[in-house]
C-alpha cells in the first residue's frame, strides 16, 4: 500500500502511562475486490522507529432528517470522490413537494446536495424544523365545525355566507351588504347630484362600494325604461365608488331617469341574488341647446358664401333661432366680429371680401337661453377671377347647380337664395364623403405656456396601460420602439413610441412634444393617429398608431414593383386635408409617409425642430438662412428666402410620386446639393422614371413649376390623379421604357419643346405633353394648327384648361408657332 517513514514533527502523547513521542499517519486504499476480507501485513524495514497500534476503520453518513423527509445511515463510496445516493421519506404528517427526495452521502461521510422536499400536511404546522404537529388554530376549527376529520383546515359556509376571492382559506365567511339608505337628490337643470346614506349590514367586511346604474324612460311608465347612453358623465364614477355621493350630467332637458344606487363588497359576485340596491326617480328642467356640431359650406361667391349646419345633438327644448358670429380670419381677432341671426340651420353672409378667409361660428336658443359656440371653422370666399370662372362655365353650361373645382362640391348661383331656403345637398369629396367647414389649425408655439397646447390636443395616457417591447428606429430626441397599449375597458392594440432621451432641456422637451399638439389636430386615414402622449411621469412619451411596413422609400426598395399606384391617391388626399386646415408641412418625402399592413399610406413626422436646430449631421438636410432644409424634395423658393406655403408642398409632392414611380431611388441620385440647386435654377427637371406613365410624370412636372402661382392645387391634383386612376388605359400609354444611364443621369430640359416637326393638332399637344386635352381640343373646333394660334386664355377655359400652369405653357408655344408663320411669310420686293 505505502512506505512509511518517521516524520520531522512529533507530539507527546500519553501512552499507556508512559510520556511518548509520537506522530499517527492514516493511508486510505480499495477499492476492494469481493471477497470474505482481506489481510492488513507491515514489515520493518529497520527504521529507527516503533509501531505501537494500528486501527482499521471506514465511513459513513449517519441517518438525519433534513426537509421534513428521513434519510437512513449510509456508507461512503469506495473512492474518495464518490457521492453514494440516499433515498429518503416523508416523516409522519408530513407529505411530498418536491420529487423526487434524496441526499448524497460523500467520501468523508457527510450529507451534500439534498434534492426535493416534503412539508406538513394541512391542519400540521413545523416543530423545531424535524416533526409535524397538530396545529392549535385546527383543533379549533375541529371544534367550530363538529368535524370528525382531523387536523382539519376549512369550513363549509352556511346558506347566504361566502368566502371572496382574495379571502383565504382559515377566513371567516361573510355576507353581502344590504341596500344603501335615505338616498336624496338635487336637479340642476341637466344636471343632479345624489347622495345617500351607507347600508345597515355590510356583511362583515371592510370593501364595500357602490354602483350606480342609469335608466331613462319615455313615459310615466318605469316599465319603459331603458339604459342611458354613453354620453351621460358621472362624477367620480358610476362603478365601484367609495363616497356616497355623485354627480350625474349630460342628461336630456325634460326628461324622466330613474337611477338605482347598489351596495356590494368582495363577496357580492359570490351570491346567486342580485345586489341590494335603492332606486330614486328624477325629471330633468329646460336647459340651453348643447353645440352645433359641424358647419358645412354650401355655396360661395367673390362676396358671400352659404353655410349649413345640423341641429344640436341634445337640443333641450323646441330651437328659437340660430346665432352666426363671423370675423375675418387676417384680423385675428373676434373684436371685429360681425352678427347674423337665422329662424333656420342655414344662412347666406354677405358683403365680405374676395379671396378672403373667414372664421364662423354658430350656437342656437331655445327658451332657456343660448347654447355655447360651435368651435372655430373656417370658409373662404372666391376671387374675382375664380367667379368669373364660375359665371363661364354656367353661361356654357346653363345649368343653376354645377360640379365645382375638382372635389365634386355641389354649389348654388347666388339667384337662387331670393326665395325661401331650399333643401340643399352638401357638398361632397370626390371620395363620397362630406365636407364640412374646415377647421384651423393653432400653432403650438403661439400658446405662451406650449403644455396647454399638450393638454388641449393630447389625451394624456397612463403609463400602466402602456408596455414597450422592443426599439425599432431611433429619432431626433431618443429612441421609437414598438409596444402595446392597453387603454381601460378597451381592447390591447400595437402602437409605436417615441420616447424623450435622457438628460433632455426644457426647449426640447417643448420641441418633442409639439409635434403631439400638431397631430393631436388631424382626424384623418391618410394622416398617422395620434393615441396620447404620457407627460406626467419619466421617459416622455409619444404614442401613435403602430405602420407594420414602416417608411414608404426603405417598403419601396425592399418591394419593387408590388407598390399599387392607387395609393398616390390615399396619400395625396392627406396632404390636401393639411393644405385645407392651413398646415404646411415642409418635409413631405418618402421617409415620411409610413405605409400599414394594408398598404395604406399615412403622413407622418409633424416634428419642427429640424428646422430650428443647426447641429445635425443629417446630410439630407442642408443650412440655409438659420434652418435646415432637404433639398431635394423643396421647392426653390423654399430654399432661397425660406417661403415655405402649400405651393412648396406640392414641389415636394411631385418628388413624392417621383420616388414612388423609381421605386425608391434617391431624387437627382448622387448629385450633390449644391449642384441639384443649380440645375433647378436653370429649369432641369427630373426624367421619368422607368415605366413611368407620361401624364404622370407630366402631373410631377406641373409640381415642380417654378412659379408658385402656376403649380396645380392640392384639390386639383386629388382630381387629375382620381381621374388617372379610374381611366386605367391611361396610365398603360406613353411610358417610358429607356432607364437613364447610370452614369451621368441627364436631367429633363424644360426649356420649349421643338414644334418644327410638328404637323398636326395631336402631334403639338404631344410635344407639350398635353395631350389629355386632344379631345377638348377637337371637339370645340381646333381641328388644325392655323386655328390653334388664333386661341386665346377665354378659349382655353370654355373648352376645359382651367390650370393656371397648363395655360400660361398652351398660350406661349401658340405665340411661338405665331412667330414661325410671320417669320415663314413672303416679303414684297421694293
Amino acid at each position: 500500500v505505502d512506505t512509511i517513514a518517521a516524520d520531522e514533527s512529533f507530539s507527546q502523547v500519553d501512552f499507556g502511562g508512559r510520556l511518548m513521542k509520537v506522530n499517527t499517519e492514516v493511508r486510505s486504499f480499495g477499492p476492494l475486490s469481493k471477497g470474505k476480507g482481506f489481510h492488513l501485513a507491515f514489515q520493518d524495514l529497520g527504521a529507527c522507529m516503533s509501531l505501537l497500534a494500528v486501527r482499521v476503520f471506514y465511513k459513513k453518513c449517519p441517518s438525519v432528517v433534513q426537509n421534513f423527509a428521513f434519510f437512513p445511515e449510509t456508507l461512503t463510496g469506495a473512492e474518495s470522490t464518490s457521492l453514494v445516493i440516499a433515498r429518503g421519506s416523508c416523516i409522519p404528517n408530513a407529505e411530498e413537494v418536491d420529487v423526487p427526495i434524496k441526499l448524497y452521502c460523500n467520501g468523508d461521510g457527510e450529507w451534500m446536495v439534498p434534492i426535493g422536499s416534503c412539508s406538513c400536511k394541512a391542519g400540521f404546522e413545523p416543530d423545531n424544523g424535524n416533526v409535524c404537529r397538530v396545529m392549535q388554530s385546527a383543533v379549533v376549527e375541529v371544534l367550530l365545525c363538529r368535524s370528525t376529520i382531523e387536523a382539519a383546515t376549512l369550513c363549509g359556509c352556511r346558506n347566504g355566507y361566502y368566502r371572496g376571492d382574495m379571502d383565504k382559506a382559515e377566513d371567516v365567511c361573510t355576507s353581502v351588504p344590504s341596500a344603501p339608505r335615505n338616498v336624496v337628490s338635487v336637479v340642476n337643470q341637466t344636471s343632479v347630484m345624489v347622495e345617500w346614506h351607507p347600508p345597515r349590514d355590510i356583511g362583515h367586511r371592510e370593501d364595500l362600494s357602490y354602483n350606480v346604474l342609469c335608466r331613462r324612460c319615455h313615459s310615466n311608465e318605469r316599465r319603459a325604461c331603458q339604459p342611458c347612453d354613453d354620453s351621460v358623465a358621472f362624477i367620480p364614477g358610476k362603478q365601484g365608488l367609495k363616497e356616497t355621493m355623485v354627480e350625474i350630467s349630460k342628461l336630456r332637458a325634460h326628461t324622466s331617469y330613474t337611477f338605482e344606487i347598489q351596495a356590494v363588497n368582495g363577496v357580492s359576485n359570490k351570491s346567486p341574488y342580485p345586489a341590494q340596491q335603492l332606486s330614486i326617480n328624477i325629471t330633468t328642467n329646460q336647459a340651453a341647446p348643447s353645440v352645433v356640431p359641424i358647419m358645412h359650406q354650401v355655396s360661395s361667391t367673390s362676396r358671400s358664401f352659404s353655410l349649413s349646419w345640423p341641429p344640436p345633438e341634445q337640443p333641450n327644448g323646441i330651437i328659437l333661432d340660430y346665432e352666426i358670429l363671423y370675423f375675418d380670419k387676417s384680423l385675428s381677432s373676434s373684436l371685429n366680429s360681425s352678427m347674423v341671426q337665422s329662424k333656420i340651420p342655414n344662412v347666406v353672409l354677405e358683403g365680405l371680401r374676395p379671396g378672403t378667409g373667414y372664421v364662423v361660428q354658430v350656437r342656437a336658443r331655445t327658451v332657456a337661453g343660448y347654447g355655447a359656440y360651435s368651435k372655430e371653422m373656417l370658409f373662404q370666399t372666391l376671387t374675382d377671377d375664380e367667379y368669373k370662372k364660375r359665371q363661364l362655365k354656367e353661361s356654357v353650361y346653363g345649368d343653376k347647380l354645377q360640379q365645382y373645382n375638382a372635389g365634386g362640391e355641389v354649389t348654388m348661383r347666388p339667384d337662387m337664395f331670393s326665395g325661401p331656403t331650399p333643401t340643399v345637398t352638401f357638398p361632397t369629396m370626390s371620395d363620397g364623403h362630406s365636407s364640412p367647414g374646415v377647421k384651423i389649425y393653432i400653432d403650438p408655439f403661439t400658446y405662451e405656456d406650449p403644455n396647454e397646447a399638450v393638454r388641449e390636443f393630447a389625451k394624456e395616457i397612463d403609463p400602466s396601460c402602456v408596455k414597450i417591447e422592443e426599439v425599432i428606429g431611433s429619432g431626433e430626441f431618443g429612441e421609437v420602439y414598438k409596444g402595446r397599449l392597453k387603454p381601460v375597458g378597451k381592447k390591447e392594440i400595437t402602437v409605436a413610441i417615441k420616447t424623450l432621451k435622457v438628460g433632455f432641456s426644457e426647449r426640447q422637451r417643448r420641441d418633442f412634444l409639439s409635434e403631439a399638439s400638431i397631430m393631436g389636430q388631424f382626424d384623418q386615414p391618410n394622416i398617422i393617429r395620434l393615441e396620447g402622449v404620457v407627460t406626467k411621469s419619466r421617459p416622455t412619451m409619444i404614442i401613435t398608431e403602430f405602420m407594420e411596413n414602416g417608411a414608404l422609400d426603405s417598403f419601396l426598395r425592399q418591394n419593387d414593383g408590388q407598390f399599387p399606384v392607387i395609393q398616390l391617391v390615399g396619400m395625396l388626399r392627406g396632404i390636401a386635408y393639411l393644405a385645407e386646415m392651413s398646415y404646411v408641412h415642409r418635409d413631405l418625402a418618402a421617409r415620411n409617409i409610413l405605409v400599414n399592413s394594408n398598404l395604406v399610406c399615412k403622413v407622418s413626422d409633424f416634428g419642427l425642430s429640424r428646422y430650428l436646430e443647426e447641429d445635425t449631421s443629417d446630410p439630407t438636410y442642408t443650412s440655409s438662412l438659420g434652418g435646415k432644409i432637404p433639398v431635394r424634395w423643396t421647392a426653390p423658393e423654399a430654399i432661397a428666402y425660406r417661403k415655405f406655403t402649400s405651393a412648396s408642398d406640392v414641389w415636394s409632392y411631385g418628388i413624392v410620386t417621383w420616388e414612388v414611380m423609381a421605386y425608391g431611388e434617391r431624387p437627382y441620385w448622387d448629385m450633390s446639393n449644391q449642384d441639384v440647386i443649380n440645375a433647378i435654377e436653370q429649369d432641369f427637371r427630373l426624367p421619368a422614371p422607368m415605366d413611368c406613365p407620361v401624364v404622370l410624370h407630366q402631373l410631377m412636372l406641373d409640381c415642380w413649376q417654378k412659379d408658385r402661382n402656376s403649380r396645380p392645387k392640392f384639390p386639383d391634383l386629388v382630381s387629375m390623379l382620381d381621374k388617372m386612376i379610374r381611366n386605367p388605359a391611361s396610365l398603360k400609354t406613353g411610358t417610358n421604357n429607356i432607364p437613364p444611364a447610370p452614369s451621368h443621369h441627364p436631367l429633363l430640359d424644360r426649356g420649349a419643346p421643338d414644334l418644327s416637326s410638328v404637323s398636326s393638332v395631336e402631334d403639338w399637344l404631344a410635344a407639350l405633353k398635353m395631350t389629355q386635352y386632344r379631345d377638348s381640343f377637337l371637339g370645340s373646333g381646333f381641328t388644325s394648327l392655323p386655328l390653334v394660334t388664333d386661341i386665346t386664355a377665354e378659349d382655353l377655359q370654355r373648352i376645359g384648361v382651367a390650370l393656371a400652369g397648363h395655360q400660361k405653357k398652351i398660350l406661349t408655344s401658340v405665340q411661338s408657332m405665331r412667330h414661325n408663320i410671320d417669320d415663314q411669310s413672303p416679303t414684297e420686293s421694293v
